[in-house]
């Protein structure tokens, strides 16, 4: 075992930041804060910049209005369902393993009903928006759910399910485009492998800290399969193909010098990120996993907007 920092097992409150509220409150806006704390709402700029890149490189600048309407629908939809989802499935295991036994779920604080009517709800707002958009994101959508819903028990029989969560969220750019051009073509493939192996890599790397309890329940990862430092060199590896990947883009699409100041501004946001993290010392992991990370999408979107409309 690795000698790592006596608090290095138990790195922040994992993706949800839990703030107890004043003793007795109990009111609705309360319980809708445990409840957005339970599905990361903070952590939509993850995913959501990277479905727009699809939507704006579809149209070769600024979609309609009513395009971006629905498809952020979607993605909300999709997301809600999907977290929901993940931490349900998830809670006996969380409840057990001392980084994520404060969450939400664990705690009791929002009510397993309440969990489920999200779903529910989620699932219809998805399918909705798809319907709004085109026939074939009516037709993709059921496949888009079997990933969501599937993902979350991968942990279970295979280590590569950080490849499949990144499968999950890499739909997105795809879905997007196919929302605008109702076509599926290589440059949102392309985008949709680049947004997988950056999610898949910072998964894995945050999934360190959770080595030894995916080792004493039998669950599966990369880092309880083959260590923290094999797991922190193939997470570098996948980002290198996340920027690969978004070159090839711009070369595709031919796209402007902005965008591709955008990719040297990313890679280097990601650089700084592997530098943050040892094998001997996890305690920034949280810092580099999401405090930085959600940079990526955003300083990515922002650059190609630039390059489409003002370039």
């Amino acid at each position: 075992m690795s000698k790592l920092n006596t608090n290095q097992m138990n790195i922040g409150a994992g993706t949800e930041l839990f703030t107890p509220p004043p003793t007795g409150s109990t009111g609705f806006f309360v319980r809708l804060g445990y409840f957005l704390q339970m599905i990361d709402i903070g952590h939509s700029l993850f995913a959501l910049p990277f479905a727009y890149l699809g939507a704006f490189l579809a149209v070769g600048g600024v979609p309609t209005l009513r395009d971006l309407w629905w498809i952020t629908l979607a993605m909300i939809g999709a997301r809600t369902a999907a977290l929901c989802l993940n931490r349900l499935i998830d809670r006996h295991l969380d409840a057990r393993n001392p980084r994520t036994s404060g969450w939400i779920l664990p705690q009791g604080l929002v009510a397993l009903e309440v969990v489920w009517a999200s779903i529910a709800g989620s699932l219809v707002l998805l399918f909705w928006a798809a319907s709004q958009l085109n026939l074939l994101c009516v037709k993709l959508a059921p496949l888009a759910v079997i990933v969501l819903v599937g993902y979350s028990y991968t942990k279970r029989f295979t280590w590569t399910c950080h490849l499949i969560l990144g499968l999950a969220i890499g739909m997105g750019p795809l879905g997007a485009w196919i929302a605008i051009k109702e076509a599926i073509t290589w440059t949102p493939i392309f985008i949709g492998l680049a947004v997988a192996f950056w999610i898949a890599g910072f998964d894995m790397m945050y999934a360190c800290q959770d080595k030894e309890f995916d080792r004493q329940e039998g669950l599966y990862s990369i880092p309880a399969r083959f260590g923290i430092r094999a797991t922190l060199l193939i997470s570098a590896v996948l980002h290198f193909f996340t920027v690969a990947l978004l070159i090839l883009v711009g070369l595709w699409e031919n796209l402007g010098w902005i965008y591709y100041l955008g990719i040297g501004v990313a890679m280097a946001v990601l650089i700084y990120e592997h530098r943050l993290v040892t094998p001997q010392d996890l305690s920034k992991m949280h810092t580099a996993a999401f405090g930085l990370n959600r940079y990526v999408s955003i300083i990515i979107f922002l650059c190609t907007l630039v390059d489409l409309v003002w370039i």
